[in-house]
């Protein structure tokens, strides 16, 4: 079955199913975490039981998906021992470290008051108790800054020397490789983007009970909270990934290349490809629907300025442009899917059918996994578009591999794809349960969480947590 595929292909895919299933929860995790906290934050000014069951909701579904990502992530990290020896060899002296402050700062952030948030709403005082979700909800993002400044590392390399073995190691202020040129934007971009992962979600849940019953108070407040944030906040993610954009056209140009189509230089305005059919054999993207000049008008914001084409890179250099090409453009519709339904929601509310609007609940529960499917495009046009760099021209992919047999590469994936598929599929067919049943209304005092209802148990939580 494996044997039209070398080792090195096989282990590009083992890491980019694991990393792409990984990816997903901290997605969801990021944005619900903070989205607790405001749920807590404001049961505590208002006093409403409202924000009380929300949380009491949310947080066991928060549970459930934290536990899935700190074993996603786990597998992980043991690839770069097996399958990535050599660039673990080089790159260490760099990514260790950042690595090793996401450990010390992050994850002992949430492990340390994730069990606190999760068992200790009758163990501590209410601000205690938020002050902890507080921290849960922050060593999320500090574990995001240092993850994204390791990639952004990889994809913008700077602060750094390569020494007389071949490992890259720091040069100067430590602060020229965390705050490299792509991570500020990076950050923004995909920090936004878990926001909107959980915002579009929550509002599928409550768009999905606004069908059952419009009058449920929870899902009332549920969707109103997951709609304003999306008409807040998608439009902004549209600013921010055009910056983003920029960013990346000035330092990776080649990727841009890929993503809008451009195989062939224009000396006075490209055009913008909408769609098509990439053609890498001819060097062209056949079907091509294009609006004259728009893509110099977007990137260089002068609709004559010319663009370079992949014709001036060496073919050995392009990555794979098919996937870049229709990834960017997943992503991108989704963006615009997402602002439409923000904007649409505006309208429902100044006409006061935001609750019994059906059309509008209909297409809320279909953006639902929108979220989750533009950070993975998005994820698959950063990564495949790097290609075939692991540090961006300094380390191709295929200098970074360990020695490995084909078969042993293929056996592990295999193990990997069915363990995978059972363990977190039934992990989220349990969340889908779990949002299926209405969230049920309480006192405004300290709950009793049920976190056994969850399926997980105290010992069991913080011993997941403390791994």
């Amino acid at each position: 079955m494996f044997d039209t595929f070398d080792a090195l292909l096989l282990a590009r895919i083992q890491f980019a199913f694991t990393v792409s299933f990984h990816f997903l929860f901290p997605a969801i995790t990021i944005g619900l975490a903070s989205y607790l906290a405001v749920l807590e934050g404001l049961w505590l000014k208002t006093g409403k039981s409202v924000y009380m069951d929300l949380f009491r909701y949310w947080v066991k579904i928060f549970a459930v998906v934290f536990a899935m990502g700190v074993v996603s992530g786990i597998v992980m990290s043991y690839q770069f021992g097996t399958n990535w020896a050599v660039f673990s060899d080089k790159a260490g002296p760099i990514i260790g470290p950042l690595m090793a402050y996401e450990v010390l700062t992050a994850f002992f952030l949430e492990a340390g008051f994730l069990g606190v948030m999760l068992f200790g709403m009758n163990r501590v005082g209410k601000r205690l108790h938020f002050t902890a979700t507080l921290m849960v909800a922050l060593g999320t993002f500090i574990s995001a800054f240092w993850i994204l400044s390791v990639n952004s590392w990889m994809q913008t390399p700077t602060g750094f020397a390569i020494n007389e073995v071949g490992q890259f190691v720091p040069a100067g202020s430590w602060l020229d490789i965390i705050f490299n040129p792509s991570f500020p934007y990076r950050l923004a971009h995909t920090m936004t983007a878990a926001y909107l992962t959980t915002a579009f979600i929550v509002g599928a849940v409550g768009a999905w009970h606004l069908l059952k019953d419009h009058e449920t108070v929870a899902a009332r407040k549920m969707f109103s909270m997951a709609l304003w944030m999306a008409a807040i906040v998608a439009p902004l993610q549209i600013v921010l990934g055009d910056m983003h954009g920029l960013n990346t056209l000035e330092h990776q140009p080649v990727k841009v290349m890929a993503m809008e189509g451009h195989y062939q230089s224009h000396t006075e305005g490209a055009p913008l490809i909408l769609f098509g059919i990439p053609n890498s054999a001819q060097g062209r993207v056949d079907y091509a629907i294009e609006i004259p000049k728009a893509s110099s008008l977007i990137l260089k914001h002068d609709m004559h300025a010319p663009l370079a084409g992949l014709d001036s890179v060496p073919v050995d250099e392009r990555p794979p442009v098919a996937i870049v090409f229709w990834s960017f453009r997943v992503m991108v519709g989704l963006g615009i899917l997402m602002a439409v339904l923000g904007l649409f929601s505006l309208w429902a509310r100044w006409r006061g059918t935001l609750y019994t609007s059906k059309l509008l609940h209909r297409f809320a529960l279909v953006m639902g996994p929108s979220g989750l499917i533009a950070v993975l495009a998005g994820w698959i046009t950063t990564e495949v578009g790097r290609q075939p760099w692991t540090i961006h021209g300094l380390l191709r992919t295929a200098q970074s591999a360990s020695p490995l047999d084909a078969p042993a590469v293929a056996a592990s994936l295999v193990a990997f794809v069915i363990v995978y598929f059972t363990v977190f599929g039934a992990g989220v067919v349990y969340i889908l349960k779990l949002m299926a049943k209405p969230p049920h209304s309480g006192e405004a005092g300290m709950p009793n969480i049920p976190v056994r209802s969850a399926g997980i148990t105290p010992a069991s939580a913080l011993e997941g947590a403390a791994a």
